[in-house]
C-alpha cells in the first residue's frame, strides 16, 4: 500500500509536541510492515539533515507564484519530502507568525504538487491536524484531473483547539478555490474558512488519537464547537489510541538514564536512577516520594491544580520536580516554590531530552492532571519506566491509565480523578503518598505500569484497519 503522510512536523526533523511523534513513529511502524510510507513537511530553518535536491515547482497562489524547492531523504525506512521556501519556513520557529494562513496554504499545495510527481498515486493520504487540512479538498475539487481517482484521505484531528481560522478571502486568494465552498458551508465554520473543518468534510475517515476523545468532540462540552461537524461524519469517525517509540524509551538500552534496568531489576534500577535525580537537582531526602512534570507549563496542563497540590505535597512529605516552559505567570510561580522549598522542589525551565528521560526514570509518580488531553505520551512513557502517572481522566488519559481504587492492584497502574477540582487533585496525590508508604503494594503497582502495553505496534493495526477498510471501497 502507499501511504504519503502530510504534515507540519515529523521528528527525528522537527518537533514542537506530539504530532511530531505520532506521524514518526505511525510512519516506522508501517515502513517496518513493509508499506510503502512517504512523508510531506515543510524545510525549516532549523531542520539539519543531509537532504537531496530534487525540483523546484512552481505553484499559483492567486496572483502569486512562488517556488517550492524539494528535497528528498530516507529515515527509518520512510521517504521525506522536505518542501522549502525561505520566506515562509526559515524563521527559527514553526508556528505563530501573522501569515500562518499563508504559510501553510502554500505547504498544502507544494504537497499536492509533490505527489503529483508520484510515477502513481497513493493510495492513501494521511493528513494530521489544520495545517494541511485543505489538501482533500484541494484534490477532490480539482475536476481538470484523475490522477488521485482512487486516492482515499484519512484526517486525524490531534488538537481541535487549533482550527485553522482564516478570513473567507483565503479561498481564492491563497487557495485558488471558489467562494462558493464558503457560501455553501463545506468549509465555513464560526463565519470563517476553517482547514480544519475542510479536513473532516472532505476526509473519507477521520480519527482522533484516543477513544474516549472520539466520544469527547461528539460532545458539546469536550469540542470546541466542531460536535456539529463530526456527528454528521460519526459513521466514518473513530479514535485510536497513540503509542509510544519503545526504541527511543527502553529503560533496558537507554543512555541517558544513571543505571539501564529491566523487569527483573525494576526496584533495584528505579532507585539507583532515583538516588542520581536527586543529586542533580539537589535534594537530599531519599525516602521521600518524587512527584514530577515534564511538560508545556500552559492552562490546558491543569497547573491551576498543580500549585496547590505541590505545596500540600512537600509540607506532607515529598519531592517535586519539574521539566518544561510556557507561560510566564506559571514559570514565575514555580521559580517562587522553588525559593520556598528549595530542599524539596527542583525545577528546569526551558526543555532537555536526556533529562526528561532521566525524570521518567528516576520518580514515583507522574503528574498530568490536564484540563483536556486528547492523548498524552507523557504518562505512557512514565509507565515504561515503571513511575506511576496521576491523571485527570480525560481523553487519552482516562484510555492509557487503570485507576487504582485499592482493590484492583492486579491490574491498575496508575492513579486517575474525574472532577477538574482542586480538591480531587490534592485527595488522589494524597492516596498515591500513602500508597508509597505500602512498598509490596507501590512495587506491584510499578511492575504493572512497566508491563503495560504502549507500543505503536497496537495503533498501527488499528490504522491499518482504517486503511483497509477505504482500500476495499474501491
Amino acid at each position: 500500500m502507499k501511504i504519503v503522510m502530510v504534515a507540519s512536523e515529523s521528528r527525528p526533523l522537527c518537533k514542537t509536541g506530539g504530532l511530531a511523534d505520532v506521524v514518526y513513529s505511525l510512519g516506522k511502524e508501517l515502513a517496518n510492515a513493509n508499506e510503502d510510507v512517504s512523508v510531506i513537511i515543510p524545510y525549516y530553518g532549523s531542520i539539519k539533515t543531509d537532504a537531496t535536491f530534487m525540483r523546484t515547482l512552481k505553484l499559483k497562489m492567486a496572483w502569486r507564484t512562488p517556488n517550492a524547492d524539494i528535497f528528498v531523504t530516507k529515515i527509518e525506512g520512510m521517504t521525506f519530502y522536505l518542501v522549502k521556501n525561505d520566506q515562509y519556513f526559515n524563521r527559527g520557529h514553526l508556528y505563530g507568525d501573522f501569515d500562518d494562513g499563508e504559510r501553510f496554504a502554500f505547504f498544502t499545495l507544494a504537497a499536492k504538487a509533490v505527489m503529483e510527481q508520484f510515477d502513481t498515486a497513493p493510495d492513501i493520504v494521511h493528513i494530521h491536524d489544520w495545517q494541511a487540512g485543505m489538501l482533500p479538498c484541494l484534490i477532490k475539487e480539482d475536476k481538470s484531473s484523475k490522477f488521485f481517482s482512487k486516492t482515499k484521505f484519512v484526517g486525524t484531528i490531534h488538537n481541535p483547539a487549533f482550527q485553522g481560522l482564516f478570513h473567507k478571502i483565503v479561498l481564492g486568494d491563497l487557495y485558488n478555490l471558489p467562494d462558493s465552498l464558503y457560501e455553501n458551508g463545506q468549509v465555513r465554520f464560526k463565519d470563517q474558512v476553517s482547514t480544519l473543518k475542510s479536513m473532516i468534510v472532505y476526509s473519507d475517515k477521520i480519527t482522533t488519537v484516543s477513544p474516549t476523545h472520539h466520544l469527547e468532540l461528539l460532545t458539546d462540552e469536550g469540542s470546541m464547537g466542531l460536535n456539529y461537524v463530526l456527528k454528521f461524519r460519526e459513521d466514518d469517525f473513530v479514535g485510536i489510541l497513540n503509542g509510544i517509540d519503545y526504541l527511543e524509551f527502553n529503560p533496558k538500552e537507554d543512555k541517558n538514564i544513571n543505571t539501564p534496568f529491566s523487569a527483573t531489576n525494576l526496584i533495584k534500577g528505579k532507585k539507583a536512577n532515583k538516588l542520581a535525580l536527586l543529586n542533580q537537582f539537589n535534594l537530599k531526602n531519599e525516602n521521600l516520594p518524587i512527584y514530577s512534570i515534564v511538560s508545556r507549563i500552559t492552562w490546558q496542563k491543569g497547573f491551576d491544580l498543580v500549585f496547590p497540590a505541590v505545596e500540600l505535597l512537600v509540607n506532607k512529605g515529598a519531592n517535586v520536580i519539574l521539566l518544561g516552559s510556557g507561560e510566564s505567570a506559571y514559570e514565575a510561580k514555580w521559580e517562587e516554590l522553588r525559593a520556598k522549598y528549595p530542599e524539596h522542589i527542583g525545577i528546569y525551565i526551558g526543555y532537555n531530552d536526556p533529562l526528561a528521560h532521566k525524570i521518567y526514570a528516576g520518580s514515583d509518580f507522574f503528574l498530568m492532571p490536564s484540563l483536556f488531553e486528547p492523548c498524552g505520551l507523557g504518562q505512557m512513557i512514565a509507565q515504561r519506566y515503571g513511575t506511576l502517572p496521576i491523571v485527570r481522566r480525560t481523553g487519552g488519559l482516562k484510555d492509557s491509565v487503570i485507576n487504582y481504587d485499592g482493590t484492583n492492584e492486579e491490574t491498575s497502574n496508575g492513579f486517575g480523578f474525574d472532577d477538574y477540582s482542586e480538591y480531587e487533585m490534592n485527595r488522589t496525590c494524597l492516596y498515591a503518598l500513602e500508597t508509597y508508604k505500602k512498598k509490596t503494594l507501590l512495587h506491584k503497582l510499578s511492575k504493572n505500569a512497566f508491563n503495560t502495553d504502549n507500543s505503536w505496534v497496537k495503533s498501527k493495526n488499528e490504522y491499518m484497519k482504517v486503511y483497509l477498510s477505504l482500500i476495499e471501497r474501491k
